[in-house]
């Protein structure tokens, strides 16, 4: 079966800096877009990042653009997430996911979440 754990959450100063892993198993990894996807407390989730399977094409949400970078190793089944310049508005709960495909840059066109792990930015 399919199973996302995501990793390397934490509590971060403004400005600072976390990087997210998430490792994969129980599909082809290396042949799936994968996405990133936040929920902040009392909001929606939120689609952040995608990349296409085999890691040359990448998306972003205006919110994050220019300072989180998507990459995969497909050699170790495992998607990441570097985030720069954190902000609290950057507060949530971040989820790995598999989207339908190359066009979603939705939550609700997510295949399969992971568990999440916790991003806190505060002073």
């Amino acid at each position: 079966q399919v199973q996302l754990v995501e990793s390397g959450g934490g509590l971060v100063q403004p400005g600072g800096s976390l990087r997210l892993s998430c490792a994969a198993s129980g599909f082809t990894f290396s042949s799936y877009y994968m996405s990133w996807v936040r929920q902040a407390p009392g909001k929606g989730p939120e689609w952040v990042s995608s990349i296409n399977a085999g890691g040359e094409r990448t998306r972003y949400a205006d919110s994050v653009k220019g300072r989180f970078t998507i990459s995969r190793d497909n050699a170790k089944n495992t998607l990441y997430l570097q985030m720069n310049s954190l902000k609290p508005e950057d507060t949530a709960l971040y989820y790995c996911a598999v989207p339908q495909g190359a066009t979603c840059v939705s939550p609700l066109c997510m295949d399969y979440w992971g568990q999440g792990t916790q991003v806190t930015v505060s002073s």
